[in-house]
């Protein structure tokens, strides 16, 4: 049979089986139903299935290289799998391709084709047919310095990753106190969690809202009515320190703000530096994950048999 590229992207789609088997399938059978017989007969037509399952396991990972780093999470069904070499190869090589393409988005980094001549989009396909569970790309984020400065890197056990860009007077690339620095902002943003660089960056749209849950707390701990909004007011005014790199304490030292730490890294360094983005990565983060009931489990396994 002579197939044409649509053959094969029809076939792909219909099995949601990788590139590379759809065409070996019509090579094999010479038909388009045959070959979708083919496929599902070798296993090969379960990744379109498994892609209606809820991934909200997974790893995420990051990579640096020279001015530019990326962090991407990669989702499965099972902390088990999430352990599997493959998987962590196959996430490991998605980050650094992410910075290697300059992958705009998502989007861009699944339509990019890896080492193996596979794009993203299909070597994720042929993956959840050999693990046997979803795979999900789901996140990409990337930095970039346009000028002086360095870019850090901390991964917490596979589980949350952080790139933290700082920016320099001066070539900082290769100075020790200097990285010493961006593995300790990582570190805090991973700990810490903030949400801003500093107190400048927090809109008025954000203060409102917080102030809305801080009443609706102290309504709900029976606070007195003429109190709230003298209460409300003096938690704003914590709120930088809670929600700021730069306002927060230091995790290494608590004695100190991650501002005063940075003045004294860059007194070490000689230089003068400041943060200018962070992005963090948590695995699983947003996705509503699927509660198992325990009781219907046994209730199916038994046939549903009553004592």
């Amino acid at each position: 049979m002579a197939y044409t590229a649509t053959d094969v992207k029809n076939l792909r789609e219909q099995t949601g089986a990788g590139m590379m088997d759809c065409k070996k399938a019509l090579d094999e059978t010479g038909d388009f139903q045959k070959a979708v017989d083919w496929l599902r007969a070798k296993g090969l037509a379960a990744a379109a299935k498994k892609q209606s399952r809820v991934a909200a396991e997974g790893l995420v990972a990051a990579y640096v290289k020279g001015n530019i780093a990326a962090v991407v999470e990669v989702n499965c069904e099972t902390d088990f799998v999430a352990k599997n070499s493959d998987f962590q190869g196959f996430v490991a090589a998605a980050a650094q391709l992410a910075v290697d393409t300059k992958a705009a988005n998502v989007d861009a980094l699944i339509g990019s084709k890896m080492t193996n001549g596979l794009t993203v989009k299909d070597a994720v396909s042929e993956l959840t047919i050999k693990i046997g569970e979803k795979i999900d790309l789901r996140r990409m984020n990337t930095l970039t310095l346009a000028a002086n400065g360095l870019i850090g890197n901390y991964v917490h056990s596979g589980k949350i990753a952080v790139i933290c860009a700082l920016n320099a007077d001066k070539d900082i690339s290769g100075n020790a106190a200097a990285q010493e620095l961006a593995k300790d902002l990582c570190m805090q943003v991973a700990a810490a969690n903030p949400m801003f660089v500093s107190a400048n960056e927090i809109d008025e749209s954000f203060k409102a809202k917080e102030a809305e849950i801080y009443a609706a707390q102290l309504k709900e701990q029976g606070k007195p009515e003429a109190m709230i909004p003298n209460i409300v007011k003096g938690k704003l005014n914590k709120l930088a320190s809670e929600v700021c790199l730069l306002e927060q304490s230091f995790v290494k030292n608590p004695d100190i703000t991650v501002a005063k730490h940075i003045e004294a890294m860059a007194a070490q360094a000689g230089a003068k530096i400041t943060v200018a983005k962070f992005v963090k990565l948590v695995v699983g983060e947003g996705v509503e994950k699927k509660e198992d009931n325990f009781a219907e489990e046994v209730a199916k396994m038994t046939g549903g048999l009553k004592n």
